[in-house]
């Protein structure tokens, strides 16, 4: 029966990395960078999971920014991967994107 152990964990992590959606990639920041060039502030913190998340920034084409998940209601916009706390020293969500 030990013979069997490692090909059926290769074949447990090959089911999880195939149905893994790529949007679970995109929420940890791996493909979701906002364009820096269009933001104000180039500052970042590491959040609770250990990511490194951009800080809210306010857009200069007042366009939204790639990546942003809120709007806050100072007009920034925010990259936060969770929802607690987002747009806390910035007046509160405003609008979710």
């Amino acid at each position: 029966m030990k013979r069997h152990r490692p090909i059926v964990l290769l074949a447990l992590v090959t089911a999880f990395a195939v149905s893994t959606p790529v949007y679970a990639y995109q929420s940890y920041g791996y493909q979701n960078q906002p364009d820096e060039s269009d933001l104000d502030n180039h500052g970042h913190y590491t959040n609770r999971d250990g990511n490194s998340v951009h800080s809210s920034a306010r857009s200069r084409s007042s366009a939204v920014p790639h990546g942003a998940t809120a709007r806050c209601r100072d007009g920034s916009y925010s990259f936060s991967q969770h929802r607690s706390g987002t747009c806390s020293r910035h007046g509160g969500v405003a609008q979710w994107e």
